[in-house]
Order: structure tokens, then sequence, then C-alpha cells
């Protein structure tokens, strides 16, 4: 089974914005950004289409494949709680600190930790392995930066400290050869 998890475009916010679970629309690149994507990934047929429901990653998906897409919570990004469309240089105070120095336990301000995330990331995971009848032998997610870290995290058996020691950029496909059960 082959995973190509497929990262949203850039989003129509200004830089350095916490956005995670916010519905943000897609920048006024999407149409190059969505066609660059398109052409590494055209020769390929798709058993599979999974997207998360946030509008980003709904667009992008409905963009690139005619067939059926499934839309899972799970796959959404990060839950920021308070902190969500502000700037992350005026995000302070004690809970912030707490979050920086452990964001795998510590749940943002009324949102989640990283370790939550990973739980219904992971989740997500083993029922799409525990659902493959080796027919499915090409899956696409089309998803979020921190969702495909954990992704990687989880398949690749890294410890989740490391998670953010790999660049997911907008628009980026990872290839993941997987083998069946």
């Amino acid at each position: 089974m082959n995973l190509y998890l497929i990262r949203h475009t850039k989003v129509d916010l200004k830089p350095r914005v916490c956005y995670g679970q916010t519905d943000v629309d897609v920048a006024n690149t999407f149409l190059s950004e969505a066609e660059s994507i398109k052409k590494q990934i055209e020769s390929i047929h798709f058993d599979r289409i999974y997207s998360s429901p946030l509008k980003r990653c709904k667009k992008l998906s409905e963009y690139l494949f005619t067939d059926e897409i499934i839309f899972d919570k799970r796959l959404m990004e990060l839950n920021f709680g308070k902190w969500e469309m502000q700037d992350w240089d005026k995000i302070t105070g004690s809970e912030y600190q707490e979050w920086m120095n452990n964001f795998i336990e510590t749940p943002c301000l009324d949102g989640e930790s990283f370790r939550e995330l990973h739980k219904r990331v992971s989740s997500f995971i083993d029922s799409i392995n525990s659902n493959n009848n080796n027919n499915n032998n090409n899956i696409a997610i089309v998803a979020h930066g921190g969702t495909i870290r954990s992704i990687l995290t989880y398949l690749n058996n890294h410890d989740l400290k490391d998670a953010f020691n790999t660049d997911v950029d907008f628009g980026e496909v990872i290839k993941i050869k997987r083998a069946t059960n």
C-alpha cells in the first residue's frame, strides 16, 4: 500500500498567524499550486481518497480528485483553542510557556496537546490499515502540516518530540510505502 500525504496549499492569511482548526480559505495562488500538485499525481490511480473537512483541504481534494472523497475529522489540524487567529508573536503567558516547554502533553489554552492530535491521527491510520483489503494500493490523504507530521511520526516509529524536525511545505506530496497486513 502506498500512502500519498498531500499538504494543503497556502492560506489566505498574513504570515505568523496561528490558525489550526479555524476554517480559513486558500490564498489567491491556489490554482497554480493545485495544478502543480495535480501534475505530480496525475498518472496515479487512487483506490481511496481521504481529506480533512476544513476548507483549505476540502477545496484541494475536490480540485485534485473526481472520485469519492472521504472527509474525516481526525485529519484536522491541531486545535489551538484561544490562540487561534492570533499573531504568534502576541501569544504570551504562563499557559503558552508551559505549552512551549512540553507541547506533546500540554494542551493549548482551551485547545489540545500534540499527543491528543496524534491519538486521533493514529486512530485514523489504524482504521485505514484494518479496512485495507489489499485492493487499496494507492491512498491519498489531503491534510495539514501537523497532521502529516503526526502520520510520519507514527508510521516511522519516531518519538513525538521529533515530529517538527520534518519540514512539510504547502502543497508538498510525500509518498510512504507501507507493507500490507
